[in-house]
């Protein structure tokens, strides 16, 4: 097993797979889940002969329970110190949900050189509670919501999360994996619950306005108009406007977890972009 560890001593677990000389694709998980989500990209970017990448997050999966840093600053210095020990260049950053937070954030600061590209799929940004500068997001009582059952039952709520509104499985019609929500749960349960509690905040009341703005490589924002998590309205194409090179692409009828529900049709969106 491979870890980075960072300035106050936190270990950050990584999967490094393919040619060390082959561009670098680095992908960034969402809340509560850890670099197994993105298993299916990793093997299809491998496949098509790129260097993949995945880390799991302060406190999130096999990386260190630790009592601090649960905050987009930190998740952000994180990944500088990741790439740094693997002197990524020229890599593509690929977000989803919370991670797409940590990819406008990191993108934001990276030194020049180090990212080519940034893909944010079904994510955050720009800020995604409520407030009067940002009036379509969500009431601060949806994250309360979230951190009192995460305190009440954390298994039972890992279990409702996939079950329902993540994967779009309470939709009629839909298509259930058994094996999907089994997953969810397992990576969620391998994390810290103060970690996972933090990051509710992290994600939740950011505000990646300016990060947005200062990023000058292209970026797909990639959104599912049935997102019952990040609703669309109010995240993607206000990201995309923000943005520098910003292109949008919006999916009819997907969910939030989309790109584990339907990776046979964001797989190749995302390497088109890629290599565009």
């Amino acid at each position: 097993m491979s870890f980075v560890t960072t300035e106050d001593g936190t270990e950050i677990f990584y999967k490094d797979w393919g040619p060390k000389d082959a561009q670098p694709i680095v992908f960034h998980h969402g809340w509560p889940l850890s670099a197994d989500d993105w298993d299916n990209q990793m093997l299809f970017f491998l496949q098509h002969g790129f260097r993949v990448i995945a880390h799991d997050r302060r406190g999130h999966g096999r990386s260190s329970q630790s009592p601090s840093g649960h905050e987009m600053d930190t998740y952000a210095a994180d990944i500088a110190a990741l790439t740094d020990k693997l002197d990524l260049k020229n890599a593509v950053h690929i977000g989803h949900s919370t991670g797409g937070g940590e990819v406008a954030r990191y993108v934001a600061r990276a030194r020049p050189g180090r990212v080519a590209k940034a893909v944010l799929v079904g994510a955050v940004p720009p800020v995604m509670v409520k407030s009067a500068s940002n009036p379509g997001g969500l009431d601060i009582s949806v994250f309360d919501g979230l951190r009192a059952a995460l305190v009440a039952d954390r298994s039972q709520f890992y279990k409702d999360l996939p079950t329902g509104p993540f994967y779009g499985f309470n939709r009629p019609g839909a298509k259930i994996s058994q094996g999907l929500i089994d997953n969810w749960w397992r990576q969620g349960m391998a994390g810290a619950a103060n970690a996972h509690y933090e990051c509710i905040k992290a994600f939740s009341e950011t505000d990646f306005t300016a990060d947005l703005q200062a990023i000058t490589v292209p970026v797909l924002v990639a959104h599912g108009l049935d997102d019952q998590i990040v609703p669309y309205a109010d995240s993607a194409p206000l990201a995309a406007k923000l943005l520098k090179q910003g292109t949008l692409k919006s999916y009819e009828g997907l969910p939030h977890g989309m790109l584990s529900t339907h990776p046979d049709v964001l797989n190749p969106d995302l390497l088109a972009f890629i290599k565009a």
